[in-house]
């Protein structure tokens, strides 16, 4: 039950896309999600677009140019009208595939790359928008139950030894490196995996933000499977 209440606090599900737009956040609540069921065959796409990079972007042209099955074309089909339709809201949606992100090991006690829970700022009022067409989904936890790293002691002490400068600037050194925004999962944590279809609104870390900003992290892919995401 105590995993229910959590959910409930912090999602807002909607069933259909003038919802999912019109919503706000508040309180606890800093996540919509537009639940829906996808059709067509979204693996085939998958399979039939080759690339060597480990993200490569896809735009309409790419997708419009494959031969596919009737399921396949039904895949294509709402690929192409999402980003129709989020790009007719002033948006600038990215559909990738995915094979990996690259790893950051610059700190080996603290990496900032996006397989970290962290949460996104921006210096206006937007929010992040998420759906995974294929492969494993994005993860998500409540605030109450995620530290912010950089208020842990012991990870405190060690960014101190690598920072050079004054102490009244070490909070803008944590912030300028993006250290602030990246936080460790509670022990009982319970990650919240986003699905399949569903198109998500995470609300952000912004100067006019009323709510907390989401916690969310990028999964582990499985060995040898893509995945097709659309963020924005």
């Amino acid at each position: 039950m105590e995993k229910t209440a959590h959910i409930e606090n912090q999602i807002q599900y909607v069933t259909n896309f003038q919802d999912f737009i019109s919503a706000s956040f508040y309180g606890k609540m800093n996540a919509i999600c537009w639940n829906r069921e996808l059709v067509g065959d979204f693996s085939e796409i998958v399979r039939k677009l080759e690339f060597n990079e480990n993200i490569a972007e896809l735009h309409p042209k790419d997708l419009l140019q494959l031969e596919l099955s009737e399921q396949g074309q039904l895949a294509r089909e709402i690929l192409l009208n999402d980003l129709k339709t989020l790009k007719a809201l002033g948006a600038s949606p990215t559909l990738n595939l995915i094979k990996y992100y690259d790893r950051d090991d610059s700190y080996p006690f603290f990496p900032t790359d996006v397989y970290s829970f962290h949460v996104d700022r921006a210096p206006i009022p937007v929010n992040t928008i998420l759906c995974t067409y294929y492969g494993e989904s994005s993860e998500i936890i409540p605030n109450s139950q995620a530290q912010q790293k950089i208020r842990i002691p012991e990870i405190r002490e060690e960014l101190k030894k690598i920072y050079q400068g004054a102490e009244e600037d070490f909070e803008s050194f944590l912030s300028e490196n993006f250290f602030d925004l990246h936080y460790l999962a509670m022990p009982e944590a319970q990650p919240i995996k986003l699905g399949l279809g569903n198109v998500y609104r995470l609300a952000i870390e912004h100067p006019k933000s009323k709510v907390l900003p989401c916690v969310h992290r990028a999964p582990k892919e499985k060995n040898g499977q893509k995945r097709l995401l659309l963020i924005c």
